[in-house]
Formats: C-alpha cells, structure tokens, sequence
C-alpha cells in the first residue's frame, strides 16, 4: 500500500484542473455520502479557516456531553494532509487516511475517473464523515467556488462568504466582481447567505442569492481588541475573552456567531463563551511572548495587510526581524512592499528559499528586492535567530513555508 503522500504528491495528482465533473462520478460510485449530513459551506479570499474553527469549536463544545459528532475539513495543511479532515477537533488517523486514499484512488483508476489531488482529498473526507456518522460538517472550499470540489454539494442549511481579494487571479479573474461571482457559486437554492455588506463583492452575492431565492443575512458588527497582553471581543456590549488574535477576526466571528444563531437549535452562551476562550487556528497571528515571536501565514497582499495593520497597533516600537518566503505565484512584490514600508533601520528582514513546489527562489526576485533582503541557506540558521535574536522576530508568508519550518 502506499502512503497517501505519495499518491497525493504524485505528477498525475498535484496540480489544479476545476470543475465538478469527476468528483461526481466518484461520489456517485460511493453512494453520495455527502448527503448524509449536515453542511455549512464557507467560501472567501481570507478569513475561511478561522470562520470555520470557530463554528467548529461553538459546536463541538455545545455537544461535547452528547453523542454528536462535528466534521470540519480545511486546507491547507501544515504538516500533514490528514490535518485537513477532522472530527471533534481530532484529525483522521494516518492509518485510516493512508488507507481511505488508497481504496478510493484505486476506485477511481478502474472506472478511468482522473482525480486531483484535492479531488480526491474532498472524497475522502466526504466518505470518512458518512462512515463516522457525523451529525455536522463545516466545509471550507479550496479554490473559488463554483467550481470548486466542495461544491459538489447539493444542498447545505447555511453558506458564509469571507473576506473577498485579489488572489488566484489566473483561475477566478483578475476583477472584484469575477472573483465574487465564483464564490459566491457555493449559494445554493433557498439557503441561508451570511456576508458582511462591506464584503467587496457583496452587490455580485447579492444579485446571485436573489436569484437563488436565498435569504441574505448580514451579521451584526462586534470589535476584537487586544488589551494589556489580552485579547477580547466585543459583542453586543458585552466583554468576551477571545483568542484569535488581530482586529480582522472581528469579521470572521460576526459571520460565525450569525451562522450559530441561524441554526436548527438553540446555542448555549457558556458554551459560546468557552469556545471563543479557547479557540485555536494555529500561525494566524500566533505570538509566543516567552520567545518574542509572531508566526502568521500572510500568504497575499491582504492577509500581509492585515499582518502589517497588526504590528503598527501593538508592536510598533519594537525592533524587529522578518523572515519571508512565499510562492511563486503570489503577489509577493506588493506583500515585500507592505513590509519595507514599516520597516526600521533597525530591522532585517531575511528571505527563505523553502523546498517546495512554485516556492519563490531567491534568484526570481528583482534586483532591487535582493538588495533589501538577506538569503537565508538552512533551518539552522532560522532555528540560531528565533533562539538568540532579541528583536521580535516575524515569520510570515507561505503556510506551506510555515509547516517546513516548523514541523
């Protein structure tokens, strides 16, 4: 049997080809166990992953006494694929994972369906909460909407679209309103849309929900704010502990506690209350004060505009040092920019040449970009300046950068 690393990561697999057509042959084949459950979609440029840890985390500890299970997938992942596939907070076993790629990888080559890579992921994880009998399933898309494989879902009882920005360009379009018409092809007829009116794509969302007949729903606003080293939040006049770290995630939990209060049943507040206390979403604005250090995956302009927004509130007199590394086919030159605009004399900022397919090389940059930047050659080195530098250091960019690092 081989490992589902090796299958995923395989020439045939790792690449992205949209569109629903295959995944509805193999699901077909396996009875449509996405059917089984019930689903809250989520779609968005930023914001998708803290969203649905936080509609996980509420559920989980509302049902944490009961015999309800709650399945969340994600991507993507730091350190390991089965990261992605969750139930009550526990990934899916690496034994269980290996297998399920297998059996249904193996499906799929005998009734000649070519799966991707995240094609075959989204099966698994489908298959895996229908023979776990999962009660709820958070379903956070991988790329645009429509087309996405998520989206081989007929039916789901709320969708949320995040934050909306420029990224994958070459596969949604290279305009606000193309992008948001992808995402917002999650919106199913007669469902329940929760997005923030300020979205950028919201006029685009909301002619496609009317369309849909879908009943727009706007979450009603609340304020992150970090306070003598504590984080709260702010909702309806009441002072919660929370977190999630960054004024950003403000939106992100509007549009999750709307979700929570537009479900079939009734929500406990301690339960809410204990959740937002404890909620993780690991290198999202991740500061580890015994080490002085900030880890956070801004891997676009936006995701480093809310990182840059982060450090000019809280950590502006600070010295501090960077290390960088993203994709190639990110806007890495708009995100360097956001950096070297708040950078010091003071401060460094090194650049990782991390291995992994599309990394960005040092050699690609423009010149004026090597001049600023210091190479860096070896985890060593990054492992001697998180030890011993004094500066806060930042580690940011790539989350697949993130996971080589730190794994």
């Amino acid at each position: 049997m081989k490992t589902a690393q090796e299958i995923l990561t395989s020439t045939n697999k790792f690449h992205i080809n949209l569109g629903l057509k295959r995944i509805k042959l193999i699901l077909a084949l396996l009875d449509n166990p996405q059917r089984k459950y019930k689903i809250i979609h989520i779609a968005g440029t930023n914001g998708k992953g803290s969203t649905s840890k936080i509609i996980n985390d509420i559920l989980v500890e509302q049902f944490k006494n009961e015999n309800k299970k709650i399945g969340l997938y994600t991507s993507p992942h730091l350190f390991s694929y089965n990261e992605r596939i969750k139930i009550n907070n526990e990934n899916i076993s690496r034994y269980v994972f290996d297998r399920l790629i297998n059996d249904i990888n193996n499906l799929a080559l005998k009734n000649n369906i070519d799966l991707t890579e995240f094609e075959l992921l989204t099966t698994v994880a489908f298959y895996y909460f229908f023979i776990k009998k999962v009660d709820y399933v958070i379903l956070e898309t991988g790329l645009g909407g429509k087309y996405d494989a998520t989206n081989v879902i007929d039916k789901s009882i709320i969708d949320i679209i995040t934050t909306i920005d420029f990224d994958h360009t070459e596969q949604l379009g290279n305009t606000i309103n193309k992008i948001a018409l992808e995402k917002a092809g999650i919106i199913k007829e007669n469902s329940k849309v929760i997005v923030s009116k300020d979205n950028l794509g919201y006029e685009v969302i909301k002619k496609v929900a009317k369309i849909k007949n879908a009943q727009l729903i706007e979450p009603t606003k609340i304020e992150v704010k970090y306070e003598n080293n504590e984080n709260f939040a702010y909702i309806e006049n009441k002072k919660i502990k929370f977190n999630l770290l960054g004024s950003h995630q403000a939106k992100n939990l509007a549009l999750a506690l709307t979700a929570i209060n537009n479900l079939d049943i009734k929500i406990n507040t301690k339960a809410i209350e204990n959740a937002l206390e404890n909620t993780t979403w690991k290198f999202r604005l991740d500061y580890n004060k015994q080490k002085n250090l900030l880890i956070d995956s801004a891997h676009n302009p936006s995701g480093t505009a809310t990182l840059v927004d982060f450090l000019k509130k809280h950590f502006s007199t600070y010295n501090k040092t960077f290390i960088f590394g993203c994709l190639k086919t990110k806007d890495y030159k708009t995100m360097l920019n956001m950096l070297f605009d708040i950078k010091k004399q003071t401060d460094k900022i090194y650049f990782y040449e991390f291995e992994y397919k599309n990394a960005l090389k040092f050699d690609e940059l423009e010149d004026i970009f090597k001049k600023e930047l210091i190479k860096i050659n070896s985890l060593d080195e990054i492992k001697n300046i998180i030890n011993n530098d004094k500066n806060l250091k930042i580690v940011c960019g790539s989350i697949y950068m993130l996971g080589n690092i730190f794994k």
